[in-house]
């Protein structure tokens, strides 16, 4: 995969013909993934692939030919697999089946939830196991490439039997059905869509329709695109720490590589390491160890000495999540599954507990990691703890509010958090008249963690801002190179300390800062990478 250069489109998701990503004979990477998803990368089918397609069609089609029912094949589906399907009949099961499973409802999601459960399932079918026929295969890389996005709504998925609703709304696309996006993100009629992209709907012939469906793409494209995120944003957590330490005359001892090899989990290690670095030479920190017999701090509050271990906890669940995340971009989720000797078997392969665990583990690592955060925030604003600063951080204080609703914007959000922490894996509910009577959640589980991520992103982008501001009254101290760095990335979009201005504005700036990386790379460009 080479990336050359980028195109914005309408919705704000990047474009780049350049990168293609090749389907076939190796396993998807996690970036493979992102890069189809958000920067609108190619991808191909190869020759291994669809060789792959065809020898397992081939199965099909003799099994379609037998007087024998196969599920999938000549059957009803769920607990309608008794009912066996006549040959002038299945055409019309095919297309039954992605009509009716095509019931997702609620506010659509994000376009690149979607793509990136296009592409999982295209990998799935060109790992030769599912027996759809090339054509089909040929036709769901051609949405991708043209950017063509069905609409899917948030609800429908139990994340059993795979992401069904989800899955069966590209499905029906690919029949020339239902609504899409284009590529510029204009929703639109399919057939018009594909009208205008040169491309031809697609009459699903047998297994076809469930072997588009039965996938745990969708939960495991949350997962990925989440991962993505937070390896940014704990490096950017460590980035608002260090900054929150030295406003608040915090020290940098407690993070030497010693004191923190007493304890050796490796995220840990990392995060101080991390800290170390963005606070070496700072003067702010220096001014008050010159004389540390008289210094009246003796220790720091737990937000800011223990850092390293919630963030590095963080990073250890964090790789984890993705070590479940490459196991699963190496299966073969369909049910029945062709094997290599031609056997046609039903599984359980679809069940998305192992993906729905560690997207509820991430978001209670998500909802910790903003939670030190805000407290590090509040004390920046409270002159009872902040050494010095004045109230709020305010102007005048009395007459100007400073930061402090802030503070409250930040608290509203971990209490938010804390809720989208409760496991949504533990909720199983029946469904198909109990012949599928426990399901994972997992669908579930992904939309809540996309939610906790945007959410820390804004506590951590109100605890920047605040401690940029903090660091301002610190002066003509210096603070170190790399959260000076920080520091100046803000300043490149919002003012310094001054009388109250409308505060929303310059929160969403910050938040811009780190959905883009641009903060992350300004310090980097000062310190050399960050981890």
């Amino acid at each position: 995969m080479v990336a050359k250069t980028d195109t914005p489109v309408a919705d704000n998701t990047a474009v780049d013909e350049d990168i293609v990503v090749e389907i076939g004979g190796t396993t998807l990477s996690g970036p493979d993934v992102v890069a189809v998803a958000r920067a609108g990368a190619q991808v191909r089918l190869t020759g291994q692939a669809m060789a792959a397609i065809t020898r397992a069609r081939l199965t099909v089609d003799r099994l379609a030919a037998s007087p024998t029912p196969v599920y999938g094949v000549s059957t009803g589906f769920g607990a309608l697999a008794t009912s066996h399907i006549p040959v002038d009949r299945r055409a019309d099961l095919q297309r039954s089946l992605i009509r009716s499973h095509a019931a997702s409802t609620g506010a659509e999601i994000d376009r690149e939830v979607v793509r990136a459960l296009m592409l999982l399932r295209l990998r799935t079918l060109a790992s030769g196991s599912t027996g759809v026929r090339p054509e089909t295969a040929t036709a769901l890389a051609g949405l991708l490439n043209a950017g063509i996005t069905p609409v899917v709504a948030e609800y429908g998925s139990l994340g059993c039997s795979g992401d069904l609703a989800p899955l069966a709304h590209v499905a029906l696309a690919l029949m020339g059905e239902g609504e899409v996006r284009d590529s510029t993100g204009v929703a639109q009629p399919t057939a018009q869509a594909l009208a205008s992209a040169g491309l031809s709907a697609v009459t699903l012939a047998e297994k076809e329709g469930l072997a588009l469906i039965n996938g745990t793409d969708g939960m495991l494209g949350m997962l990925l695109l989440a991962a993505a995120d937070l390896h940014v944003l704990v490096v950017a957590a460590d980035i608002s720490a260090a900054m929150s330490v030295e406003a608040l005359l915090g020290t940098n001892r407690v993070y030497a590589e010693d004191l923190q090899a007493l304890r050796p989990h490796p995220g840990q290690a990392v995060s101080a390491a991390n800290l170390r670095t963005l606070l070496e030479d700072s003067e702010i920190v220096a001014s008050h160890q010159i004389d540390p017999a008289n210094c009246p701090i003796v220790q720091d509050a737990y937000s800011l000495r223990c850092a390293p271990q919630v963030a590095g906890a963080v990073r250890d669940t964090l790789a984890h999540a993705e070590a479940v995340a490459d196991r699963e971009l190496a299966s073969v989720i369909d049910n029945p599954v062709l094997l290599p000797d031609g056997r046609v078997e039903s599984n359980g392969n679809f069940h998305g507990a192992p993906v729905g665990y560690v997207l509820d583990f991430l978001a209670i690592a998500v909802a910790d990691l903003a939670s030190i955060s805000e407290r590090r925030t509040d004390r920046l604003l409270d002159p009872a703890r902040s050494h010095g600063l004045p109230p709020f951080l305010a102007d005048d204080p009395g007459v100007d509010s400073g930061h402090m609703i802030a503070q409250y914007a930040a608290a509203g959000i971990v209490s938010e958090l804390k809720r989208l922490a409760v496991p949504a894996s533990v909720d199983s509910i029946p469904s198909s008249a109990m012949q599928e009577d426990h399901v994972s959640m997992g669908w579930a589980a992904g939309l809540k963690l996309r939610c906790a991520i945007d959410g820390l992103r804004r506590v951590l982008a109100i605890e920047i801002l605040t401690a940029a501001r903090a660091l301002d009254f610190r002066g003509p101290l210096k603070p170190a190179p790399g959260t000076a760095a920080a520091r100046a990335a803000v300043r490149g979009r919002v003012e310094g300390p001054g009388p109250d201005r409308f505060l929303a504005p310059e929160i969403e700036a910050v938040v811009g800062l780190l959905e883009s990386g641009e903060l992350v790379g300004a310090a980097e460009a000062a310190t050399g990478p960050l981890t």
